[in-house]
């Protein structure tokens, strides 16, 4: 599985609504509210095989209140084993 984040800027006043539709959407590993210039950040892993734009495109950006995304991918994770 191939991890990566996902920041989102939520349309005013839809942050919580954004975040319960990823909830039960059952597509995102974790989901975090914050502070700054996006409102979530959100955890997503997927197959190796799949294409991450194709997925954020079509599984995270159509939902209802989401204004911008930020991805971020991921190389390597560090800490203890």
């Amino acid at each position: 599985m191939v991890p990566f984040f996902v920041q989102i800027k939520c349309k005013l006043g839809q942050s919580y609504t954004v975040a319960n539709a990823l909830a039960e959407a059952e597509i995102a590993s974790e989901i975090y509210s914050t502070a700054g210039n996006y409102d979530l950040l959100v955890k997503f892993y997927v197959d190796h095989d799949t294409d991450i734009g194709h997925f954020i495109n079509e599984k995270v950006q159509v939902i209802p209140g989401i204004q911008d995304t930020l991805t971020i991918i991921t190389f390597k994770a560090f800490g203890a084993k």
